[in-house]
């Protein structure tokens, strides 16, 4: 990750071939066509929120940042374009020397969007702005969908930390990826070591099943265990009798063991009986972490037993059934040359079905009632009325092709509370239902 200012260890290859072959044809035929240096502008929305969602995450925005800046074309990826005849020469010279030079504006990550937000809008020449589609859809479709569920799951846990623990359930990439944009939708830490060294998220971790089938005895396990982390290390009681691994976890470690794991059974009834046991036996600063495919609604049952903190995995990893957010990347203004100078024009889609699309450049604004509540997502292409200039959610990413808005990934997590507190407390319902604000457009 090409951040130096921000002190981060990775440096990201070059992502010029996370693309789709149609958007190299197209570049051949505009450059051809001459038709490729009409500057454009492009945006990123969604026709429809996930069923039964009450809003969506703006997640990955950093990554798109770091994907632009590093899309180029080096010797091997002109060498694989020339080999399998996927351009022709006068279009692998014009790659050879591709920097994105335009200007991004987006929403800031961690923001809220709903149906037909403008998240993002990517100005510049068509030829340049055509080739990044791919990219950024497939970041931000990821990356927004495992937020919104983050955020879900949060919201459900009431206060209480979540953990990310989906790793070994996905892509070895998209699990880095994923603990990101966890972090961003209110998890507090992760499993996943390449997450905490790539993006400084908080990491956790102690022992599974196969430490305690490893020794002779569970009593020989959790010594071994507090021998080597401590007395307030996590202790994983369920591998054989839960009740007999509690008794013996507080007889090694004393009133001092920082918590037990619990991760199958009856969770609710297993950690009421649990907590009673530990507090029985003076151990009244235990925690308890509970585990085993949770998910939204798993954590919200949760809400009455004494649960401390709850790790989640597949469902986090997967966007809880929902695991993209069906963005699309269109074009709605294009100029009718190359000159610099020419005016644009609106264009969109026409279409009998759904994929229809609105043209021009849009803003957009979030109106709020009398206290501060939003209660419209208010879309124009026009002139910004004077009561919604101070509500408008785009700001700019890049200007130039130069990034300018970089950010602490602490930012984007601490708008998203910001952004959760200004909706409607109907947003945080997990029962089905319409986005919790409505789309206007003017």
């Amino acid at each position: 990750m090409n951040a130096p200012d921000l002190g981060l260890p990775v440096d990201v290859p070059s992502t010029a071939l996370f693309t789709d072959q149609y958007e190299f044809t197209m570049l051949q035929a505009a450059l051809k066509a001459r038709t490729a240096g009409r500057r454009s502008v492009f945006e990123v929305f969604t026709r429809r929120l996930p069923e039964g969602r009450r809003y969506g995450v703006v997640g990955g925005t950093g990554r798109v940042l770091d994907a632009v800046e590093n899309f180029r074309f080096d010797a091997g990826v002109l060498g694989f374009l020339r080999e399998n005849r996927i351009v022709d020469e006068p279009t692998l010279h014009w790659l050879s020397s591709y920097r994105f030079s335009g200007d991004i504006w987006g929403y800031p990550e961690g923001e809220v969007y709903f149906p037909g937000s403008p998240i993002l809008r990517v100005e510049g020449s068509f030829a340049e702005c055509v080739l990044l589609e791919t990219v950024i859809l497939s970041i931000l479709n990821h990356d927004s969908a495992i937020a919104a569920a983050a955020s879900r799951m949060s919201a459900a846990a009431g206060g209480r930390p979540l953990i990310e623990m989906g790793a070994r359930r996905t892509h070895e990439l998209s699990a880095v990826a994923s603990s990101r944009a966890a972090y961003v939708g209110g998890f507090s830490s992760t499993s996943d070591l390449a997450a905490g060294f790539r993006y400084g998220i908080p990491t956790v971790g102690t022992s599974a099943h196969a430490f305690t089938l490893l020794h002779d005895s569970e009593r020989d396990a959790f010594r071994a265990q507090v021998d080597s982390l401590g007395r307030g290390t996590t202790l994983l009681v369920d591998t054989y009798d839960v009740a007999e691994a509690v008794r013996t976890a507080v007889e090694i470690a004393g009133p001092e063991l920082g918590a037990v794991r619990i991760d199958s059974g009856d969770l609710l009834l297993v950690a009421h009986r649990v907590r009673q046991q530990l507090d029985e036996l003076g151990a009244v600063n235990t925690k308890i972490v509970v585990t085993s495919d949770l998910d939204e609604y798993a954590i919200a049952s949760l809400a009455a037993a004494p649960v401390d903190a709850y790790g989640v995995g597949t469902q986090l990893v997967t966007g809880s059934g929902h695991p993209t957010c069906s963005m699309v990347y269109k074009l709605v203004a294009r100029a009718q040359s190359a000159d610099p100078k020419a005016p644009l024009i609106p264009v969109a889609k026409k279409s009998l079905g759904a994929k229809s699309s609105i043209g021009g450049r849009k803003w957009a604004a979030r109106r709020s009632d009398a206290y501060g509540i939003a209660e419209a997502e208010v879309i124009g292409t026009g002139a910004v009325p004077t009561a919604l200039a101070d509500r408008q959610l785009l700001v700019e990413l890049v200007k130039g092709g130069s990034v300018v808005a970089r950010e602490p990934l602490e930012s984007a997590r601490d708008r998203h509370i910001d952004a959760l507190a200004a909706l409607p407390m109907s947003a945080s319902q997990l029962s089905r239902g319409e986005p919790v604000i409505p789309t206007e457009y003017v």
